[in-house]
C-alpha cells in the first residue's frame, strides 16, 4: 500500500507528515524506554536491544518484497506493523516501519517522496496502533501462554490491514486529487485488504509463533503473559511453587543465534525467494486503476536511482538484479535501523546513570 506522489494533495500530504513526524518523536521517546526497559529475560537494559531492532526493520523489508496473489489480478504484501509492535514493542515498531519505509522511498522509489508522511501514517502509525490495541485486548482476556499470544497475533495483524485501507480512504476523500465516488472506494480496499489481511495474519503469527519457540523472551508483546508452570497434586494441576531468587542475577541469554538466522532468512526472502513474488499490482493499485484515479500518480523522484524498482542499474539478469537489489536492501536497512536504535538507546543511557543513585538509596 506505497501511496505515490500525486494521489494526495498537497495540503493533506503535508498535514500527513506533520501528524506522522509527531508520532515518529513520540516514538522515540517511547522507545528509549523499550530499548533501556529493566532487563526482562535477555530483552530489556543492554545494547543488545538495537540489532534486534534493526533485524525487524529489515526481515520486514524483506518480507515486503514478497508480494502474494490475493484475487484474480490483484497482490498484496507484508505491512509489518503488527509483527514490529509485537516482537520490539510499539513504539519500536513505529520507527522500525519509518525506516523500512524510508529507505524504500530513497533508494528504490517505492513510495512518493512528498507522500513520505502519508505512508508512514497508514503503514507505520495506523497499523501499530490497531494491531497493539487488539492484540493487549485479546491477551487481557485469552488464558495466558504462547498459543494465546500466537493467536492474538494473528487477529491483529487481520485487523490492521483493512484499517489502515480505511485510513487511506480517508485521506483521499479530505485530499484526493480526482473525483471519484468514495463509498465504492472504500469498499474496494477494505475488501481487497481483507484478504491482504489473511496473508499479512499468517506470516505475522507463524514469525511470532517461531520466535517464541525458541526464545519468547525475545518476544516483547509476550512479556510477562508465559503460562505457569503447573504439578499434578493427588490428581488435581497446582501452580508450581515460584523458584528462591538467585543472590545474583542470572546472566542474559545472548540473542545472537536468533539475530544470524533472521538476518540469514531475510537475506535468502529478498536474494532469492522474491524473484517468485507476484507481478500483479497490489491491492491500492487495483482500486486505483479500477475507480481511475491511478493517473493521477506523479513520476517518483528518484525513478533514476540504480535501485529504482528493485533492480540493480546495469546487470542485465533480471533475477541476479532483482536479488543483488534485496540483499543491499536488507543490508542498507539492518545498518540504518541498527545505528539509529543504538542512537535512540544509548541517549537513554545518562539518565539511568543519574537515577543510579536514587534508586540504591
Amino acid at each position: 500500500m506505497h501511496v505515490p506522489d500525486g494521489f494526495i494533495d498537497a495540503p493533506v500530504s503535508v498535514a500527513a507528515g506533520v501528524v506522522a513526524a509527531g508520532a515518529v518523536a513520540a516514538g522515540l521517546r517511547g522507545a528509549r524506554r523499550e530499548l533501556g526497559a529493566a532487563r526482562v529475560g535477555s530483552l530489556g537494559g543492554d545494547d543488545r536491544t538495537a540489532p534486534l531492532a534493526g533485524l525487524v526493520a529489515a526481515f520486514v523489508f524483506a518480507a515486503q518484497m514478497l508480494n502474494f496473489p490475493v484475487a484474480a489480478g490483484t497482490s498484496g504484501h507484508l505491512l509489518g506493523g503488527a509483527l514490529a509492535a509485537i516482537l520490539v514493542g510499539p513504539w519500536t515498531g513505529v520507527l522500525c516501519i519509518s525506516v523500512v519505509l524510508l529507505m524504500q522511498g530513497i533508494l528504490f522509489a517505492d513510495g512518493g517522496l512528498s507522500a513520505l508522511g502519508v505512508n508512514i501514517l497508514l503503514m507505520g502509525v495506523v497499523t501499530v496502533v490497531v494491531a497493539w490495541a487488539v492484540f493487549r485486548g485479546l491477551t487481557a482476556v485469552l488464558p495466558r501462554g504462547r498459543r494465546a499470544v500466537t493467536a492474538a497475533s494473528f487477529v491483529a495483524a487481520l485487523v490492521s490491514v483493512p484499517a489502515s485501507a480505511a485510513a487511506f480512504t480517508l485521506l483521499y476523500a479530505l485530499g484526493g486529487v480526482t473525483e471519484v465516488p468514495l463509498g465504492s472506494v472504500l469498499t474496494a480496499m477494505v475488501g481487497v485488504h481483507v484478504l491482504i489481511g489473511i496473508g499479512e495474519a499468517a506470516i505475522t503469527a507463524l514469525t511470532v509463533g517461531a520466535v517464541l519457540a525458541v526464545r519468547p523472551d525475545l518476544v516483547y508483546g509476550a512479556r510477562g503473559l508465559t503460562a505457569p508452570l503447573k504439578l499434578r497434586v493427588g490428581g488435581e494441576l497446582v501452580d508450581a511453587p515460584a523458584p528462591a531468587p538467585a543472590s545474583e542475577p542470572a546472566p542474559a541469554r545472548s540473542p545472537r543465534g536468533v539475530w544470524i538466522a533472521g538476518l540469514a532468512a531475510s537475506l535468502v526472502l529478498a536474494g532469492f525467494l522474491s524473484f517468485y513474488a507476484s507481478g500483479d499490482p497490489d491491492g491500492l493499485e487495483r482500486v486505483a486503476s479500477d475507480k481511475g484515479f491511478d493517473a493521477s500518480a506523479e513520476e517518483h523522484a528518484g525513478a533514476g536511482s540504480p535501485l529504482a524498482d528493485y533492480g540493480v542499474e546495469g546487470v542485465g539478469n533480471d533475477r541476479l538484479s532483482g536479488g543483488l537489489a534485496g540483499v543491499i536492501g536488507v543490508g542498507a536497512t539492518v545498518a540504518v535501523g541498527t545505528g539509529a536504535f543504538y542512537a535512540v538507546r544509548r541517549r537513554r543511557a545518562p539518565q539511568e546513570h543519574d537515577e543510579a543513585p536514587r534508586n540504591s538509596a
